[in-house]
């Protein structure tokens, strides 16, 4: 079966043609600016492809109830251009296929599991940090939803004591995001982060903030894997600075062979997947 794909971000729609053993024919990056601009380059790019299903990761919040007359609709997102664009509505109205949407980190987390850093357990965790921070699980063989799919990068979280930068979410000022994402990286450093990589403070602060969101993510969910994208974890020193305050900050209370010394950089990881865990996640979703 040949199936689109989309992984929506904040900085890019990464489109892409495959099949369900997500094999990828054909891709291509689109930067995401305003949908009268974006948007007409997407449905160009699977015009006349025979694509007879599509997947959409999309950033969020969107409406991913499949029986709300609004499915597939984006929400109160930081991205203003695209409050209440009707993404999943427009792409099936101009190339008459179905379309199935999620969010970008949920069907990460799906293909994940099924050919990632996940296929040797039963649940896992993909957090993304670059222009926001969002996070999917997959539980049961499925990913995690309910009212509405998890917001997990907009969780409190307790300022380090060095920290004095307001926050850069628009919504909560400090939340996680607004506290450890790309954006907030370089508002309060005056660089982006790659500008950064030789600055302990910068990766200490960071981390503080990352294991944090992770503890409370074991804590409430369990899940038996935790796998890292997104921009920011390009920075590799940065897991071993989540993994040793994720230990420090359990202090022994979780009991499992996963959260020990010896498996902790097995627990915590980068994507098998690398860059393609969203768009081969969003072909797999196209396939259910």
């Amino acid at each position: 079966m040949k199936l689109g794909a989309i992984e929506a971000g904040g900085t890019k729609f990464v489109c892409a043609i495959g099949n369900e053993q997500g094999d990828i024919f054909e891709k291509t990056v689109i930067p995401t600016e305003h949908p009268d601009v974006t948007m007409p380059v997407v449905y160009q790019f699977f015009k006349g492809k025979g694509v007879e299903r599509i997947g959409i990761g999309s950033f969020g919040p969107i409406d991913v109830n499949e029986a709300s007359d609004s499915y597939g609709t984006i929400q109160n997102t930081p991205k203003i251009d695209w409050v209440d664009f009707p993404l999943a509505k427009r792409l099936a109205d101009q190339l008459h296929v179905p379309v199935k949407v999620d969010t970008d980190v949920n069907v990460a987390a799906l293909s994940e599991a099924e050919w990632g850093n996940a296929t040797d357990v039963d649940s896992c965790l993909y957090i993304t940090v670059g222009t926001g921070i969002g996070a999917g699980a997959i539980v049961n063989g499925t990913t995690l939803n309910g009212l509405s799919h998890p917001e997990m990068g907009h969780i409190a979280v307790k300022r380090h004591d060095d920290d004095s930068f307001a926050g850069a979410c628009p919504y909560h000022n400090d939340c996680l995001e607004g506290m450890a994402s790309g954006p907030a990286l370089e508002k309060r450093w005056g660089k982006a982060g790659k500008e950064l990589a030789d600055d302990e403070r910068v990766w200490e602060i960071e981390a503080h903030y990352l294991a944090q969101a992770l503890v409370n993510y074991i804590y409430i969910l369990s899940p038996e894997r935790i796998i890292m994208g997104g921009g920011v974890m390009q920075q590799e020193h940065l897991f071993d600075l989540i993994r040793k305050n994720v230990m420090e900050s359990l202090a022994g209370y979780v009991s499992s062979p996963f959260l020990s010394a010896e498996n902790i950089d097995r627990y915590i990881v980068p994507p098998g997947l690398t860059d393609e865990a969203g768009v081969k996640g969003a072909l797999l979703l196209a396939s259910k």
